[in-house]
């Protein structure tokens, strides 16, 4: 079976001959992987999908591909500081694990962080031809065999806070809502731009999303939610509907958004990621969203990945097939991009299990 046609199946709630699988990595992940692997190649990975050679993803068996266009893709550059083309400012920060040294891009400066900083700011342009170079290759090259995914993450607040910086934004809701509402369109007009010009390429899905949830509950109030992002992703949605009714859009959050699923369908949402199951129960959600969602991710990296055993991968595996994939609907993989701390062996349990499983389970 084709790799598009595996993922079409389980999005149109029907089974395939194995449950579609996706998986991300750090870079550093990334490196090692290759070498595990006998692979070629020394740059970069970028594991939103910007400018990657997918030989990764190819040799691992992946089903979808993924092809990036916004700020998402201003994280893990070369440089240990740098300053990125919306004028955010970033630093390197070390981390240490068993299997070595790895680094993660944190915000450090932010532009608009003055009050009357956003009255002489001038975002990136998102109609450049050139921003859509990977994305014309990978549909050109790819599309027959595999399911490509036009990335704008990091779609309207993800962006807005390292604009103006993270405590700041939260208190622009109570404090300013207008200013908040110029900071948030900032981003919004440039991703909605970004999305809808992929569409029109003809990527099969379209992720965007945000992380609105902490461990424990979410960011904000659900009323803030509301008020000041579901107008805009509602918006969103329905232009990209528009233009190809067919189109699949996925909705990232980390942590806990269980009180804005409900409204994340009401605005046409086809599927939600990573579902983290450290903070939801990805059982319970199926039970009650699996008529109208699809999921994608639920392989925990929290503590089953990088601190569980093979057999504890493979379990986790088989029961999110037996829960959350019953009946179709699942794209598996982890809940974020596979962190330097994973054994390889760990990895190798879960991309196994996934891929030599007959679907649906006897």
């Amino acid at each position: 079976m084709k790799h598009r046609d595996r993922v079409q199946l389980a999005l149109n709630h029907e089974i395939p001959d194995r449950c579609p699988l996706q998986v991300s990595f750090t870079p550093e992940f990334a490196a090692r992987l290759r070498t595990e692997m006998k692979l070629g190649g020394d740059k970069l990975h970028n594991p939103h999908g910007g400018g990657n050679t997918y030989e990764l993803e190819r040799a691992l068996g992946e089903d979808l591909l993924l092809t990036s266009v916004g700020w998402a893709n201003s994280y893990y550059q070369d440089a240990w500081e740098y300053t990125d083309e919306w004028g955010v400012g970033w630093k390197s920060a070390e981390y240490a694990t068993r299997f070595g040294t790895g680094r993660y891009t944190e915000m450090h400066n932010f532009p608009l962080a003055a009050d009357d900083a956003i009255n002489h700011y001038t975002p990136p342009d998102p109609n450049r031809p050139e921003l859509y170079d990977d994305a014309a290759w990978v549909i050109k090259t790819f599309q027959e065999e595999y399911w490509i995914v036009g990335v704008t993450v990091t779609t309207i607040f993800e962006t807005a806070w390292a604009l103006r910086g993270y405590e700041q934004m939260l208190a622009d809701f109570l404090l300013d809502p207008e200013l908040a509402e110029r900071l948030l369109d900032i981003p919004y007009h440039y991703h909605l731009t970004a999305a809808k010009t992929l569409t029109r390429m003809g990527v099969d899905m379209i992720w965007i999303g945000d992380d609105m949830g902490a461990q424990r509950s979410m960011l904000i109030a659900p009323k803030t939610w509301r008020t000041f992002f579901k107008p805009r992703m509602a918006t969103f949605i329905a232009e990209l509907k528009a233009i190809n009714p067919q189109v699949k859009v996925a909705y990232h959050s980390d942590g806990v958004i269980d009180p804005i699923i409900p409204d994340l369908i009401e605005i046409g949402l086809d599927v939600l990621n990573p579902i983290q199951p450290a903070c939801m129960d990805p059982a319970q959600l199926k039970q009650k969203y699996g008529k109208q969602l699809c999921f994608w991710g639920s392989m925990d990296v929290q503590h089953t990945l990088p601190f569980g055993s093979p057999a504890d991968v493979r379990a986790e595996v088989l029961h999110r097939l037996d829960t959350l994939g019953k009946g179709g609907g699942l794209i598996l993989g982890p809940t974020h991009h596979v962190q330097l701390d994973t054994p390889l062996e760990n990895f190798w349990a879960m991309i196994d299990t996934i891929t030599q499983t007959p679907y649906p389970r006897a």
